[in-house]
């Protein structure tokens, strides 16, 4: 991790399925969503000392319950699991949390993790797919916060997060909608992220 001591951490950037799988690669992918990369870097170029980054990547078991759901993607071990190169330098100072469905608040070790970021005020969150494991993550942070009465704003901007194109799926409705979920629970939305 890039601070050794969790309580350090002020503000944390989590990083969501930024994978081959997703953008460069098989079923599920969709060459579109990295046009967000270029915004995204700029991000994590800026880290402070107090902050932290997290990256969340589907690494899905060979027999995994959700390619009932979805046509199988993002094996565990496989090209389609891996951070795209233009974000793999990043991965030496981040956390690493692999997840076999679309929340990574399920990941291992995610929540404890969570819990001893103690002094967090604000946790920014990046990638993709936006109406499905982007939301199915800020949604339960909201509410574990909330649960756990911690003050912590979940700002998500909309520049850094994207989803995929398919007849049935078109992005921008998809995206609008998620939006719309996230501000509904109190999700800080965004344009683009700039530190107060």
């Amino acid at each position: 991790m890039y601070l050794k001591d969790y309580k350090q951490i002020e503000r944390l950037y989590i990083n969501v399925d930024m994978v081959n799988g997703f953008l460069n690669c098989g079923a599920m992918h969709d060459k579109g969503i990295s046009h967000i990369i270029g915004a995204l870097v700029k991000i994590l170029n800026s880290l402070q000392p107090n902050e932290a980054l997290w990256f969340v990547v589907e690494a899905h078991k060979e027999y995994a319950t959700e390619f009932k759901k979805f046509p199988k993607h993002c094996v565990e071990g496989t090209n389609e699991a891996q951070v795209v190169d233009k974000l793999q330098k990043y991965i030496r100072r981040a956390n690493i949390y692999k997840k076999n469905s679309t929340s990574a608040i399920f990941a291992k070790n995610f929540l404890q993790d969570l819990d001893k970021c103690t002094n967090l005020f604000e946790v920014v969150v990046m990638g993709c797919c936006t109406d499905i494991c982007v939301l199915n993550l800020v949604l339960p942070l909201v509410n574990y916060f909330d649960e756990n009465n911690r003050e912590v704003v979940v700002t998500v901007p909309k520049n850094v997060v994207e989803t995929y194109d398919a007849p049935n799926h078109p992005r921008n409705e998809y995206n609008e909608m998620a939006f719309k979920l996230m501000n509904q629970a109190g999700v800080k939305l965004v344009e683009e992220y700039i530190k107060e």
